[in-house]
C-alpha cells in the first residue's frame, strides 16, 4: 500500500497534460501543480519556515547528500524525522509541538556524480558481503577505502556496477553510496517522498554511455525499489501497520528520445509511488533535454505523480505543467536572490546593474505578482518600505538582508506562478494563462 495518495482533480484535454491535483502523504496534502524550495542542508537559505508557510509552501525539499555529510542522517532521525528537525512543522497541538509538514528528499545522486568534471568506471572490487561487513563495522563512515580508489588523481566520484565511491567536498574523506545505503539514508531522514538512486549524466556525453548509465539506472531502481520494500515492511510489522514513505523512480536517457522513452516505460512498470524527471535541463549546450524529457511522459500511466528535479526556470516550469508535471524543485530563486537578480512580471533583473542605484521605485510595485489573491500580505508587508535603489545598495555592498529580500521575492514570484497556474486549470483556462506570462516575461 503506498504512503501517498494522488487525486486529479481537473485536466486539460488528452490523456496527459495540465492537471490540478491533490497528493495526500503522511504529513500533509500537497496542491499541484506546487513548488517545493529547497533547504539542500534542512534550510532554505536566508528563510524561516513560517516564512515559507507564508508564502504559500506546502512541501520542501533537502538533500540526502549533504544531509548525509552533515550532521548525519541518525540525527535527524532522533529528532523526529527532517520536518520537526527543520522546524517545517504545523500549529502547535494541545499536547506539544506541531505535527511535521511534507517533505522530499533527493538521493543524492546528482551531487556526487557532479563532484568533478569527470568520473572514471571500474568493474566493482567489493561484493555485497563486504560492503555489508565494512558498514556494519563503521557505521558513521559508510567510506569502503580502496588504495585504486584513493589514488585516482583528480577524480572525486567514481562509478562501478554496485554502486560509487566519492570524497567528501567538506574534508576529502572517502565514502560510498550504493542504492540500498541511499534508501536507507532516505527512511531515516524520514521524508514523505524520496528518489530511488540513480546515475545522473552530463548532457555531452554520448549515446553508448547514456545508454549504458540508464541501464545501470534501471538497475539500480530495481534494487532501490527492494530495499524500500524490505525496510517498510520491516517497519510495518513493528509499528502502527501505515505506510510513512512513498518512492519515486527516475527515469534518465540524456538527450536522445528514444532512450528517454525506454527508460519512462522500464521505470513505469516497476511499481515506483511516482516518477521524477530526470537529467540536464541546461540550454547551454544546444540541446533540447526538456522537451526531450517530457515527451517521455507520454509512456507512463496518467495516474502516476509526477516530478520534475532541477526544473525552476519559469517558462520551463509552465511548459511542464502543460506536459503533465506536478511537482517541481529548484534552487533557483533563491541562489538568484543571493546574487541579487529578482523576478519581475517582464523578465528577471539584475538589481547590481548601474541603473538601479538611483531607482526608487518601490519593490513591492516591481513584484506585480501573477496571482496576487493567492498572497496574504506577508513578503508585500516586510518589503513595502524599500525601494530597488536600497535592496541595490544592500546586494552591492553584501549585506545579508539584501539576500533576504530577494530570495523571498522570488520564492514569492515562483510559488504564486504555480499557484496561479492551479487555478487557471481549475477554471479552463491554462493556455491562455500560460501565454500571457510567456509573452510578458520573455519579451524584451
Amino acid at each position: 500500500m503506498s504512503a501517498i495518495n494522488f487525486n486529479i482533480e481537473k485536466k486539460s484535454t488528452g490523456a496527459r497534460g495540465a492537471r490540478a491535483s491533490t497528493l495526500t502523504t503522511p504529513h500533509g496534502v500537497i496542491h499541484t501543480p506546487a513548488f517545493a524550495p529547497v533547504g539542500t542542508k534542512g534550510s532554505v537559505k536566508g528563510i524561516l519556515p513560517e516564512q515559507l508557510k507564508a508564502l504559500g509552501a506546502e512541501v520542501v525539499l533537502a538533500n540526502t547528500y549533504h544531509l548525509y555529510l552533515q550532521p548525519g542522517e541518525k540525527i535527524v532521525k532522533e529528532a523526529g524525522g527532517l520536518g520537526k528537525f527543520m522546524g517545517w512543522v504545523g500549529p502547535p497541538s494541545p499536547n506539544g509541538s506541531g505535527e511535521a509538514k511534507p517533505t522530499i528528499t533527493d538521493s543524492g545522486g546528482f551531487q556526487v556524480f557532479s563532484l568533478g568534471a569527470g568520473f572514471g568506471k571500474k568493474v566493482s572490487k567489493f561484493s555485497p558481503d563486504e560492503v555489508e561487513g565494512e558498514t556494519a563495522e563503521k557505521e558513521d563512515q559508510i567510506a569502503v577505502y580502496d588504495e585504486d580508489v584513493a589514488s585516482q588523481h583528480g577524480q572525486l566520484a567514481i562509478i562501478d556496477d554496485e554502486g560509487v565511491s566519492f570524497t567528501s567536498h567538506l574534508d576529502g574523506s572517502l565514502h560510498r553510496f550504493t542504492p540500498e545505503r541511499s534508501v536507507e539514508i532516505q527512511h531515516a531522514l524520514g521524508a514523505d517522498i524520496f528518489f530511488a538512486f540513480d546515475e545522473c549524466t552530463a548532457p555531452t556525453e554520448s549515446y553508448d554511455y547514456q545508454k549504458e548509465a540508464m541501464e545501470r539506472t534501471h538497475r539500480w531502481a530495481e534494487r532501490s525499489l527492494k530495499a524500500h520494500r524490505q525496510m517498510e515492511y520491516t517497519r510495518l510489522r513493528q509499528g502502527s501497520g501505515v505506510a510513512k514513505q512513498a518512492i519515486f523512480g527516475i527515469a534518465q536517457g540524456g538527450q536522445f528520445d528514444d532512450l528517454r522513452r525506454i527508460s519512462a516505460r522500464t521505470i513505469a512498470e516497476m511499481g515506483f509511488d511516482g516518477f521524477g524527471l530526470g537529467g540536464s535541463f541546461s540550454k547551454k549546450y544546444g540541446d533540447d533535454s526538456l522537451q526531450s524529457a517530457l515527451a517521455m511522459l507520454k509512456e507512463l500511466p496518467e495516474t502516476m505523480p509526477v516530478h520534475g528535479l532541477g526544473i525552476g526556470e519559469p517558462g520551463d516550469i509552465l511548459a511542464s505543467i502543460a506536459a503533465g508535471v506536478d511537482i517541481f524543485d529548484c534552487v533557483a530563486p533563491t541562489r538568484l536572490g543571493r546574487h541579487g537578480s529578482i523576478y519581475t512580471k517582464h523578465g528577471l533583473i539584475h538589481l547590481k546593474n548601474d541603473k538601479y542605484r538611483s531607482d526608487f521605485t518601490p519593490l513591492t510595485k516591481c513584484q506585480d505578482f501573477v496571482n496576487p489573491s493567492s498572497d496574504d500580505g506577508f513578503t508585500k508587508s516586510i518589503t513595502s518600505g524599500f525601494t530597488m535603489a536600497y535592496v541595490s545598495h544592500l546586494v552591492r555592498s553584501g549585506e545579508m538582508l539584501g539576500a533576504v529580500i530577494c530570495s523571498l521575492h522570488n520564492l514569492c514570484f515562483i510559488l504564486n506562478l504555480v499557484a496561479g497556474a492551479r487555478e487557471a486549470i481549475l477554471d479552463g483556462r491554462f493556455d491562455k494563462y500560460r501565454a500571457d506570462f510567456v509573452r510578458d516575461y520573455y519579451s524584451t
